[in-house]
């Protein structure tokens, strides 16, 4: 027996609301944009660079502990991780604002951090401090910049070859949308942005295009079986995966929210990227991709069988 949210046959007329839809889905879109250029991202070390120190510990630390000691001394987003044996430590740092500040300034910091993440009974000896240079951030970020890029040109070809061009269209406009509305989130509100948020958006782009191809191969099948009008169609192949759609979506968020809630401080900036990916990408694939199918205008020609598939379809028995 299959399971079901919704009647075996529902009938919401999805396409009614497209003018609603397109409205909304443009003004979240004005909305990240403007953030993401008035107030912009707040860049961890990933990207920025700043300060490490090694901290060595006479017996394991607890992680937590120190990175709020930290947190108390006034080290705000200071970023902890155990490396070598359980009892050596990293600490990551953001760098200091004023100009020439290097050499003996980076000195103090470490014996301040080491000062202040020392627990009781178990003091934290400095073993080294240096700068760390935002060079690798940048190339970082150019490097995700051009795996964007590389995806977005990976899923034209791929639909296209799959589909039509209309409706790698709609799938890449979608997407994007999905992508821009995710990142501008974080740069209205100023969460910080690193490379495992980074990494988060990267899997919105994936998800959002999953969610939007079960879509687009149900309006296929549809388009191939039935006698109807494009907005007819394009409303029950909706309807007949949205159970699957909403379904998947929620133990999806389910899983992302466990991550968010016991993945640690360094998880949460990538969890709640995926959660709101995750949100964003199963609305836009209702109310965004399909809309811009019947804009485009979508039609049965668009989905005839190609000459190969139609000589497949000769040899069946």
């Amino acid at each position: 027996m299959q399971f079901r949210i919704f009647p075996h046959s529902p009938n919401i007329d999805f396409m009614r609301l497209r003018w609603i839809s397109a409205g909304l889905s443009t003004l979240l879109l004005i909305v990240a944009l403007g953030g993401m250029a008035t107030k912009g991202f707040n860049f961890a070390l990933d990207f920025t660079g700043g300060v490490g120190v090694e901290l060595r510990y006479p017996q394991a630390p607890d992680v937590d502990t120190v990175r709020d000691n930290l947190e108390r001394a006034g080290f705000d987003n200071a970023v902890v991780q155990t490396f070598g044996s359980g009892a050596d430590l990293l600490v990551r740092l953001q760098a200091p604002k004023e100009e020439g500040t290097a050499g003996a300034d980076t000195e103090s910091i470490g014996d301040a951090v080491a000062k202040a993440a020392s627990l009781p009974g178990n003091p934290a000896e400095k073993r080294s401090s240096a700068e760390i240079s935002p060079q690798v951030g940048k190339e970082l970020a150019q490097n995700g910049i051009y795996a964007m890029l590389f995806v977005v040109i990976g899923f034209l070809a791929y639909i296209s070859f799959r589909f039509e061009w209309k409706f790698a269209v709609a799938a890449i406009i979608a997407t994007l949308h999905d992508v821009v509305v995710v990142a501008g989130w974080f740069a209205i509100s100023g969460h910080e942005f690193d490379l495992t948020v980074l990494a988060g958006v990267m899997s919105v782009m994936g998800y959002s295009i999953n969610d939007t191809i079960v879509v687009f191969d149900r309006v296929r099948e549809n388009f191939r079986g039935m006698r109807a009008s494009p907005r007819e169609i394009l409303n029950a192949s909706v309807n007949q995966t949205l159970s699957r759609t909403v379904i998947t979506s929620f133990v999806a968020f389910l899983t992302v929210l466990a991550l968010y809630i016991y993945g640690g401080g360094s998880l949460q900036g990538m969890a709640e990227s995926q959660m709101m990916g995750i949100i964003i990408g199963t609305l836009s694939s209702i109310f965004v991709a399909c809309p811009l199918l019947m804009w485009l205008g979508v039609s049965k020609q668009d989905l005839m069988p190609k000459a190969k598939d139609l000589a497949a379809l000769e040899r069946r028995p």
